[in-house]
């Protein structure tokens, strides 16, 4: 017997305590996910859930020390100058990625420094 795994349910990612609104701002604002009802019994943990096209992405909270870290979800987009450009045109820190044949990339970080890679398939 082994594991087959069918799909991705979701990502989730963490932001300190206190700061959803902060978190809102870049996910829903900058980033355009919309942000989705979750679930009742869970809603006292704090943070919220959002989506954009296929991927659900959950913002949840915790205790964070500022660490470095090669975590990170990867979105696969089709239009990575225009994504790169919106982005520095907000503020936001970008970061070059070594080339990949076939595929051109680069990352961003989020407020408390979550690594979020975009990528276009050439």
């Amino acid at each position: 017997m082994s594991i087959k795994i069918l799909g991705l349910d979701h990502i989730q990612i963490c932001v300190p305590i206190g700061k959803e609104t902060l978190a809102r701002q870049f996910y829903l604002d900058v980033l355009n996910f919309i942000e989705i009802e979750k679930p009742d019994v869970l809603k006292k943990n704090g943070g919220f859930w959002c989506t954009s096209g296929e991927i659900t992405l959950h913002i949840g909270v915790e205790e964070m020390r500022e660490t470095i870290s090669k975590r990170h979800p990867a979105f696969i987009i089709s239009n990575l100058e225009e994504v790169r450009g919106i982005l520095k045109s907000k503020g936001v820190l970008i970061q070059e990625e070594t080339s990949i044949p076939g595929i051109e990339r680069f990352s961003c970080f989020d407020p408390f420094h979550n690594r979020i890679e975009f990528l276009e398939k050439i």
